[in-house]
């Protein structure tokens, strides 16, 4: 069993159409869809003291993710406000993930010792774990650093070279350029990238090359989370695959990005992130 940990953010995106407050944010999303994939799986991150905190936190202990080595600052939790638009999430505002924006994550030498046991890494963009990458790359451990849609190539150039697997989401690029990050994140050291293209699909590059994955198309309740748990459940079917040994290398990613597809096209049938909405009051 693959042991894997998200570290940086957690929100509760408010979904104002509804008055209803579902937790995610992308580190809390890898964690819980890595789970739901028989990973063991863990959050690092930093909470704030509000009643969107609770929630989140109330949702985590349901679930059963180890969130011990996680911060609690006074202040707001990371916190989004959403509307849908023909299925889509559209996000209309945010606190900028709260107190782990201001706070940042503080490790420890104990944090870095517990992060040392786990077989993966995941983190990203909004995560606030760009200066602890080099850190954690000396421990030995995969990383894996979700991108988002709004990297600069300032940001690939720092922080391709300190991981390993690199996420972004393109479905507002071009082919050709879509194709030269790819070939540019492998040169910088990644050994795989992965680009989500919306409902177009997926395109992987492994350095030698490239495979495309199509979309299963549903009619979406909700497309939060979609790009998240393809990722997720592409990386730990992959890693888990490759563990195993049983097949080549062209085979794994094959399976596992169409395991991937039927996991994200199902996560667009699902209101938030991973659902325990709540409702709110307006202030």
């Amino acid at each position: 069993m693959l042991k894997v940990i998200g570290i940086g953010d957690n929100v509760v995106d408010k979904y104002e159409h509804t008055q209803t407050m579902y937790p995610g944010g992308n580190a809390l999303n890898f964690a819980v869809y890595a789970q739901r994939f028989g990973a063991e799986a863990a959050f690092l991150g930093a909470f704030g003291t509000d009643k969107e905190a609770e929630h989140v936190q109330a949702s985590i202990k349901e679930i059963g993710l180890d969130v011990s080595r996680s911060k609690v600052y006074e202040g707001e939790n990371g916190c989004a406000r959403v509307t849908i638009v023909d299925g889509d999430r559209v996000f209309v505002g945010s606190n900028r993930c709260g107190v782990l924006r201001e706070y940042g994550l503080n490790l420890t030498e104990e944090d870095y010792r517990y992060i040392g046991t786990f077989d993966l890494v995941h983190t990203g963009l909004y995560g606030f774990a760009d200066k602890e990458l080099l850190k954690i790359k000396t421990l030995g451990v995969p990383i894996g650093f979700d991108f988002s849609s709004d990297f600069t190539q300032e940001q690939v150039n720092q922080i391709a070279p300190r991981i390993d697997f690199a996420y972004y989401s393109c479905s507002h690029m071009k082919l050709d350029h879509i194709l030269n990050l790819m070939t540019k994140s492998i040169g910088l050291g990644c050994k795989l990238v992965l680009c989500t293209l919306g409902e177009k699909g997926a395109l992987l590059f492994d350095g030698e090359r490239f495979y495309m994955q199509e979309p299963k198309l549903v009619k979406a309740v909700d497309t939060m989370g979609a790009g998240d748990s393809f990722i997720t459940s592409f990386i730990i079917q992959y890693l888990s695959r490759m563990k195993k040994g049983h097949e080549g290398k062209e085979e794994t990613i094959k399976k596992s990005l169409q395991t991937a597809a039927d996991f994200a096209s199902n996560q667009c049938l699902v209101d938030g992130s991973f659902g325990f909405g709540k409702k709110y009051e307006t202030v």
